[in-house]
């Protein structure tokens, strides 16, 4: 029997699973156990885990998992990330390290079902460059796009990674990262094929009071996505800009100036339309929404301060990124 050498351990291996991670050691736990106990054979496949917040507590952990599927596999790998921080860099550091010519992403946050390397593999041809699977989330509730290219479930050959040069590391937020990736693959003519069966659960942690605030910070990168894909932002993230949102910050600002100046009629009048369009954005975020007290309050009070911090935010994105984005 010839013996295994590492360059045949190496070719053995058929997918490459990247897993960033930023110092939320239960959640990886939970993560590395999934993908431990996968159908396909621990020969087939590796598991490299970026920590973007590089701690022995996370190498620990690593180490330990690698400890226990040292003889039936997966292979391994802690890298931490010591240059530019963020879900995207922390990704284009596992894949350039991956010896599979297939790479499958997914996050700490997320469950794979056992099947979903499998399922992944089996719906991946050979005319196929990209796939991505379903997202669900536990508990269940929060939407998710069952229709959008989401990087925490997806799979990528290694040479589409390349001619992409990968993620692009500006971008911030995650669904930033999943829109770019994927107007880019349509630029490309990628041949991109879906996967239900290839399932990924994300866990969703309640939600902070007042979270809704620190999110209208990601219109920074909404800038910068639309300077890159100006028609595919049109068409698939917003078909217009939020002039609800331009309007209520014109109308508190008229009602401000109006008031320091003396003219009570007219800061009366933009006053109430400032009201009436907060109302609206309130009914709007409420709906279909359980209607608990501190829920109700928090988007009371926050509907009236999304829209001058959603328009600031917006503004400083045109500036950065230097493009005319309303």
């Amino acid at each position: 029997m010839p013996a295994i050498t590492p360059r045949t351990a190496a070719s053995a291996i058929g997918v490459t699973v990247v897993v960033p991670t930023r110092g939320r050691r239960e959640l990886l736990e939970r993560c590395l156990d999934a993908l431990t106990r996968q159908t396909l054979p621990g020969n087939c496949y590796e598991i490299i885990v970026v920590d973007d917040e590089p701690n022995h507590n996370t190498l620990h952990l690593v180490a330990g998992w690698r400890a226990r599927t040292l003889e039936r596999g997966p292979r391994l790998v802690y890298l931490p990330n010591a240059n530019r921080h963020g879900p995207a860099a922390a990704r284009n550091l596992g894949w350039r390290s991956a010896k599979a010519a297939i790479v499958a992403f997914t996050d700490e946050g997320a469950v794979p079902s056992p099947s979903w390397l499998a399922q992944g593999l089996a719906a991946f041809g050979t005319e196929t460059d990209v796939l991505y699977g379903r997202l669900d989330t536990s508990p269940p509730g929060r939407p998710v796009k069952g229709n959008a290219l989401r990087v925490a479930n997806c799979f990528c050959r290694k040479t589409i990674l390349e001619q992409l040069d990968g993620f692009d590391e500006r971008f911030g937020k995650a669904r930033h990262c999943d829109a770019d990736l994927h107007f880019r693959l349509l630029a490309l003519k990628a041949r991109i094929a879906r996967a239900p069966e290839a399932l990924v659960v994300l866990a969703v942690g309640p939600a902070r009071w007042g979270a809704s605030l620190g999110r209208t910070r990601s219109a920074v990168f909404d800038a910068l996505l639309y300077k890159k894909h100006p028609r595919l932002y049109r068409e698939r993230i917003a078909a217009a800009p939020p002039w609800d949102d331009y309007l209520a910050v014109a109308a508190l600002l008229v009602a401000l100036g109006a008031l320091l100046a003396g003219r009570d009629a007219l800061a009366l009048a933009a006053g109430l339309g400032w009201l009436a369009l907060t109302a609206r954005l309130c009914r709007q975020r409420l709906r279909g929404t359980v209607g608990r007290a501190s829920h109700i309050a928090d988007v009371v009070l926050t509907s009236a301060l999304i829209p001058p911090l959603a328009v600031f935010w917006r503004l400083l994105g045109a500036v950065r990124y230097r493009v005319r984005f309303t």
